[in-house]
């Protein structure tokens, strides 16, 4: 039986040819994936903030050889046994001016709520390099430490003996000349300073006169006059300043140690110094729960604002925490960004934080409690 006849020629059908639609359509394409692949490796001039590293300020942590201490050490004092956690919460940075995201890790963290896409500018300022951003840092955290330690001692009811001194003094400012680093200033105008908010309050009160400082220099008291110069700041408002670099030194009565390696900034403020005050009471601060939280602290007890609280909302949230203490001035951020079912308290001071911990602990009426509402 044939299955084909030598014969016959068989022609291929004729290749039918794209429209010039679809042509077009390739060819769109193809571009599109080419420009696609140019722009993904070009520099970019954003960053990518995300959740960091999540620290039990009732744990512990590494130090600076590698071995697990506790977070929070206090000697000369009775310490307490503790449970839950006092959750402090970090935010990583992708990105620098030598390295930046490419511009498909930005679209990928556009759709990411747990991502901000920030300009370099904001976190890596033009004029500032990497060390100098870090060591400022570094600096932000062991003064954090110290406020923290300061606010927890004075809510027990300890003396730690703050005193206000010169750290820098600024070339061609008013003070040039007259305040050395390391001066101890003990009043102002005849007022007792131990914070910079009063020497502040002193200055612009005397609106442009001279200020008479006490000051202790060499361990001998010497009264010098200041005249300030007027400044006005980039948002056009004015003050009186002595152009001075302040630091704030305590006596502690008693030794507080914080263990805390590769973190900077002063957003663990908060944090900190709940962390001490629930090792140096009987009582669990917390009923053993776990919370978390986030804010800037001074020695007085007042809760400031930080950056990056929805990342560290997600950070909380992943870290199974159930109730985050939110500094009050952040609220515009942290409503209608609140992830799960994470419980958030606004708090303007120390206290505002541990009558949300009381209350949680001894069950009471946690809908009294202040929360974020938009403003």
């Amino acid at each position: 039986m044939a299955l084909f006849d030598e014969n016959t020629t068989i022609e291929p059908a004729p290749r039918q040819r794209m429209s010039r639609r679809t042509l077009v359509g390739v060819w769109a394409l193809a571009v599109a994936m080419v420009v696609l692949l140019i722009i993904t490796f070009l520099p970019t001039s954003y960053v990518i903030q995300r959740p960091g590293p999540v620290y039990n300020t009732l744990g512990t942590a590494e130090n600076a050889d590698g071995e697990e201490v506790p977070l929070i050490s206090v000697e000369g004092a009775e310490t307490f046994p503790t449970d839950g956690s006092l959750d402090l919460l970090t935010v990583q940075v992708q990105g620098n001016r030598e390295h930046t995201p490419s511009w498909f890790e930005l679209a990928m963290a556009w759709f990411d709520p747990s991502r901000a896409v920030m300009p370099i500018d904001t976190v890596f300022p033009a004029n500032q390099t990497t060390e100098e951003r870090n060591e400022e840092s570094a600096q932000m955290m062991v003064d954090s430490q110290h406020e923290a330690t300061a606010a927890a001692l004075t809510e027990l009811g300890y003396d730690v003996g703050a005193q206000l001194s010169v750290y820098s003094v600024i070339d061609g400012a008013a003070a040039e000349g007259i305040l050395e680093d390391g001066d101890i200033i003990l009043e102002a105008d005849g007022e007792a300073v131990t914070e910079v908010s009063t020497l502040r309050r002193v200055i612009n009160d005397g609106d442009g006169a001279p200020v008479e400082l006490v000051i202790e220099r060499g361990g001998q008291q010497q009264t010098v006059s200041v005249t300030p110069k007027e400044l006005t700041d980039e948002s056009g408002e004015t003050a009186w300043v002595l152009g001075v670099n302040l630091i704030t030194d305590y006596d502690f009565p008693i030794d507080v140690t914080i263990q805390l390696n590769n973190v900077g900034g002063p957003s663990a403020g908060m944090m900190f110094a709940l962390g001490i005050i629930d090792t140096l009471t009987p009582d669990e601060l917390n009923g053993g729960e776990q919370f978390a939280g986030t804010g800037t602290i001074t020695a007085d007890g007042e809760v400031g604002p930080i950056g990056g609280i929805r990342q560290k909302m997600w950070g909380a949230l992943d870290a199974g925490a159930d109730w985050f203490l939110a500094p009050d001035a952040n609220c515009d951020e942290v409503v209608g960004h609140i992830p799960g079912d994470l419980r958030v308290f606004s708090v303007e001071d120390l206290d505002d934080a541990l009558a949300v911990l009381d209350a949680v602990r001894d069950g009471g009426d946690l809908d009294a409690l202040p929360t974020c509402r938009a403003k």
